[in-house]
């Protein structure tokens, strides 16, 4: 679609190409993504690696040929070292709760779940009242109150045994809830609210086992791993801004773009 008809339409576009249907709603995160996805596409065909007749992203889904030159650009454009042993010693020194095996957390929850056409302002502040509610009980009255509001609100189907997920590894859990529950020593209902993919979390650690720290010598290639991922997304970002800044983007709010196309 072109530029005028992507006005007219109301749509999203990079440098005159739609990043959505007429008839698709597409939410601000979604726009990003897909922005970032659009404008690495062209700045591949403007370096000869994709064909100037490529096919825009269809919903989102970009040709196997733009996926393809899309790695090739990135591998050509950005220059992403080994890093130096020192430094993933030092990594591994200050985040050595990540090279640890065999840690287990006893857990329990009320999950608050992201659902489509779901309020989340109202989602939210119900989830901190549930969590300052049971944080307001101790000893049995907290056994009490928490399992009550696992039966009554958690979308999980543990609510029904009072929000009880049992003896967890890493392994069983969302990375981005395992972040929160592995490698610290707290215990009793957590303080804040955990964020994950299905959405909030009031959680209580009722025990801990500690795990068995790996040397430095048997996990020197994952540090080395790690580092090299975060130096790739930040200067994948980066490139990104550069892209951004010198295209014509309408209807996407690229504020939060470091965050889109890195998931």
């Amino acid at each position: 679609m072109h530029t005028e008809q992507a006005v007219e339409a109301n749509l999203a576009y990079v440098n005159g190409v739609a990043l959505q249907s007429v008839s698709e709603k597409v939410d601000a995160d979604t726009l990003r993504q897909r922005a970032c996805s659009e404008l690495l596409r062209q700045r591949a065909i403007e370096q000869g690696l994709l064909a100037t007749n490529d096919t825009p992203a269809t919903e989102g889904v970009l040709s196997e040929a733009a996926s393809n030159a899309i790695e090739s650009l990135l591998a050509q454009e950005l220059l992403i070292p080994e890093p130096a042993d020192a430094d993933c010693w030092r990594y591994h020194t200050a985040h050595q709760a990540l090279y640890t095996t065999g840690e287990r957390v006893n857990v329990r929850h009320i999950l608050f779940a992201v659902t489509p056409g779901v309020d989340l302002n109202a989602l939210r502040k119900q989830a901190e009242a549930t969590l300052l509610n049971v944080r307001c009980h101790d000893d049995q009255a907290l056994d009490d109150a928490f399992a009550k509001a696992a039966r009554t609100l958690s979308n999980c189907p543990s609510g029904s045994e009072g929000g009880q997920l049992g003896w967890l590894t890493t392994a069983d859990c969302a990375p981005e809830f395992a972040k929160e529950l592995f490698g610290n020593k707290e215990i009793g209902v957590l303080p804040r609210l955990v964020h994950s993919r299905f959405g909030l979390h009031v959680v209580e650690v009722l025990a801990r086992e500690a795990g068995t720290a790996q040397p430095f010598e048997s996990v020197r290639g994952a540090v080395s791993m790690r580092l090299k991922q975060q130096t790739f997304v930040t200067a994948l970002r980066q490139y990104l801004s550069l892209l951004a800044a010198e295209a014509d983007i309408q209807g996407v709010d690229m504020d939060r773009a470091d965050s889109a196309l890195v998931q």
